[in-house]
């Protein structure tokens, strides 16, 4: 065997030979567990359940798999649609790493093995997360951190609740649909936010530099505009409350604001791996993206609100979404978003659930613009084999209306058709 194979392969080795013996899952301290037990679980909670013996390594993963059956079409005229076909889409995986580092300090890396839109892998983001500040002297500010998280990454940011729920990438086992919501609020990038609980109140604030892309160079920005200097600030207000044994009530609102110095916002726009729903809406002329089936505005700077209820009554589960993001340009510009989940799970263990999502989206680019309607509806059953596998399958149905669409590929456009996905977490 060459040198040069045998140096890589024998690191690889001792590599995966080290994870099978120190790894062994071990409990992470306010940590939301990436399999069935992490559903319907929000901001980490500051119930202080595990014991700190030492650093820890909790090795993971995520696997996604979709056949998928859709039928497309647009107006005649316009640009011709790829042909789809019922097939299997390309299998997507996630190495995901978990370490305490300290008492009430952990890390939290993903790395994307495999996406839709990069066939390499490459690391999504992570972040240090602080519950306690014991590390600079026991005890140090006690009080607050009893009631306080700090988190300090590049990762995804804590606006909105649909995060939460999202597909990212292979994770897709907290989603109880396939895909994910047509203006999808998730980006990385560079942050510091604190985070408080008590007594069922929560209360967020952050911040970030707005680039998904990070550079210290003056660089041009997108589209030759000038370097973006940007800044971004978010927060969030709500409750979230245990009733009783049956009722259990959540209602958030949140912000997101990026100044007038940002040459691009990433709110719509961060998910790098690529969307579900593969190659809906593509024309022959373009060859396709892999961001098909979702939509952002393309702003330089936007400022946007979201108010998310959520009600758990048994097995019954209501999630709401409405939202509104403007145009900080001068040429204005806005869109409105509403969503509604509604869902039943049951079985012994509630491991299995059946419901229904209604998404719609309309607005315009600019003001005096023609407007452009997205609707979207999901019907869908799924199944926990365990609580590291589930199975779900869906019937969607997405429209394009407007006359804001007239001329483009999106005029008269419709998806619709069944999807089939198969996900494992742990």
């Amino acid at each position: 065997m060459k040198n040069s194979l045998f140096k890589p392969i024998l690191a690889a080795l001792m590599l995966f030979s080290t994870i099978a013996i120190y790894a062994q899952f071990p409990s992470i301290q306010y940590y939301r567990y990436n399999d069935k037990r992490g559903v319907n679980v929000f901001e980490t909670s500051k119930e202080d359940t595990v014991k700190y013996d030492g650093l820890k390594l909790r090795v993971g993963g995520d696997f996604a798999i979709q056949l998928q059956g859709l039928n497309h079409e647009n107006a005649p005229g316009v640009d011709p649609l790829i042909e789809l076909a019922n097939n299997f889409a390309l299998p997507t995986a996630n190495l995901n790493l978990d370490a305490q580092l300290e008492d009430g300090v952990r890390l939290h890396m993903r790395i994307y093995l495999s996406s839709r839109n990069h066939e390499d892998a490459w690391v999504k983001g992570g972040y240090l997360q602080f519950d306690k500040l014991d590390f600079i002297s026991p005890g140090f500010l006690g009080g607050f951190m009893d009631i306080a998280t700090i988190k300090v990454g590049m990762d995804e940011i804590n606006y909105g609740d649909t995060h939460f729920r999202r597909s990212d990438n292979a994770r897709a086992i907290y989603n109880p649909f396939v895909g994910n919501y047509i203006m999808d609020s998730f980006t990385t990038e560079p942050y510091m936010e604190v985070t408080i609980q008590s007594n069922g109140i929560i209360g967020v604030l952050g911040a970030t530099n707005g680039r998904l892309n990070q550079s210290p160079t003056n660089k041009p920005g997108f589209g030759g505009s000038p370097a973006d200097k940007g800044r971004v600030f978010y927060g969030k207000l709500g409750y979230d409350k245990q009733m009783n044994d049956d009722l259990r009530l959540r209602l958030t609102g949140s912000f997101y604001s990026s100044s007038d110095g940002s040459t691009r916002d990433y709110l719509y726009a961060g998910d790098r791996a690529g969307a579900r729903y593969y190659n809906v809406i593509e024309s022959v002329a373009n060859g396709g993206s892999p961001f098909s089936g979702r939509f952002s505005p393309g702003w330089g700077s936007l400022n946007a609100f979201q108010i998310n209820p959520f009600v758990k009554y048994n097995g019954l589960e209501f999630f709401g979404v409405y939202e509104t993001t403007k145009n900080n340009d001068d040429v204005g510009g806005g869109f409105t978003q509403l969503g509604a989940e509604l869902l039943y799970r049951f079985g012994g263990k509630e491991q299995l659930f059946v419901g229904g999502r209604y998404n719609a989206v309309s607005g315009e680019v600019a003001d005096g613009a023609s407007t452009q309607d997205i609707t979207r509806t999901n019907l869908g059953f799924g199944w926990f084999l365990t609580n590291n596998i589930a199975l779900k399958t869906e019937v969607v149905t997405n429209k394009y209306e407007g006359d804001g669409w007239n001329g483009s590929k999106f005029q008269d456009a419709k998806f619709n058709g069944y999807v089939i996905e198969a996900t494992i977490g742990f």
